[in-house]
C-alpha cells in the first residue's frame, strides 16, 4: 500500500490521505488495549501519521490508549483530539467556554502523555457560549504551545465561516480543518473549502468479527482558497443546537 499525502488546511504540515479515528478504542468498543494498540501500529506501518480521538470517547479511556500507542512514536504523527461534550456532573463540565477548554486541554495532555497536540478540535458547536470567547481560547493554546492548529467537527456553513471571520479579524489563530459526516454535497464541505480548511470525513470500518474503528478519510482539500463573505456574523446567526449541545 502506497500511502499519499496532503497540506492540512492552509498550514505547513503533511497528513495521509486516511486518518485513523480512534471512537471505537475502549469500553464502548474494543476494551482490549494491546489489540488496540496493534491496529494503531499497524496504521502507522502502512503510512497512515494521522490519528484522531476526543476527550469523551469511552470517558478518556481512548486518548490513554493512543498515548500508550505511540509511545516512541509520537513525532511520526500528526495527533489529533476534540473537546466538547460532558467530562463531568458539573455544569461547566462540558461545552466550549475557555473555563472547559483550558481544563481538558491539560487533561488530554495528561491521558495521551504529550506535551502538545497537533490538531485540537471543537466537537460541536457551543450555543451557550459567546463564538467569541471559543475562538479566543483556541488561539490562547495556540500561543501556549499546548495547541498547535485547531479546527472544528459538524459546525453548520455559517458557524464555520463566522469562526474564520471572526478570527482574521482579531488577528487570532484560525480553524484550519472540518470534520462532517461524509457527504460530498454537504454545506460544511462547500464552507470549509472556501475558507481554506481540510476536511476530514467520517465512516467506520468494521472487520468480519464486528471489531470496528473510525477511519477518517479520505483528507480533502482544501480546494483553491476563496473568500468567506465579511458580512458573516461572529455570532452566526440561525445557527441550531444538536443534540449534542448543552442539553445533553
Amino acid at each position: 500500500m502506497t500511502m499519499s499525502y496532503r497540506t492540512l488546511g492552509g498550514t505547513g504540515i503533511e497528513v495521509s490521505t486516511y486518518c485513523l479515528g480512534a471512537m471505537m478504542f475502549g469500553a464502548i468498543g474494543n476494551p482490549g488495549h494491546e489489540d488496540c494498540a496493534r491496529i494503531i501500529h499497524a496504521a502507522l506501518d502502512q503510512g497512515i501519521n494521522f490519528v484522531d480521538t476526543a476527550d469523551m470517547y469511552s470517558a478518556g479511556e481512548s486518548e490513554e490508549i493512543v498515548g500508550k500507542a505511540l509511545t516512541g512514536r509520537r513525532d511520526d504523527v500528526v495527533l489529533a483530539t476534540k473537546v466538547h461534550f460532558p467530562m463531568g456532573e458539573g455544569p461547566n463540565d462540558r461545552g466550549l467556554s475557555r473555563k472547559h477548554v483550558r481544563e481538558q486541554i491539560d487533561a488530554s495532555l495528561r491521558r495521551l502523555q504529550v506535551d502538545y497536540v497537533d490538531l485540537y478540535q471543537c466537537h460541536r458547536y457551543d450555543v451557550a457560549t459567546p463564538l467569541e470567547e471559543t475562538v479566543q481560547a483556541m488561539d490562547d493554546l495556540v500561543r501556549a504551545g499546548k495547541v498547535l492548529y485547531w479546527g472544528v467537527s459538524e459546525w453548520n456553513a455559517d458557524q464555520i465561516a463566522a469562526a474564520v471571520n471572526l478570527a482574521r479579524a482579531r488577528g487570532w489563530a484560525e480553524p484550519v480543518s472540518n470534520q462532517p459526516q461524509y457527504s460530498a454535497q454537504s454545506p460544511q464541505l462547500s464552507a470549509a473549502n472556501s475558507s481554506g480548511l481540510s476536511s476530514s470525513v467520517t465512516s467506520t470500518a468494521c472487520s468480519a468479527d464486528s471489531n470496528c474503528s473510525g477511519v477518517r478519510g479520505p483528507t480533502m482539500g482544501p480546494v483553491t482558497p476563496g473568500r468567506v463573505s465579511n458580512q458573516a456574523s461572529p455570532t452566526a446567526p440561525g445557527s441550531s443546537p444538536s443534540s449534542a449541545q448543552r442539553s445533553s
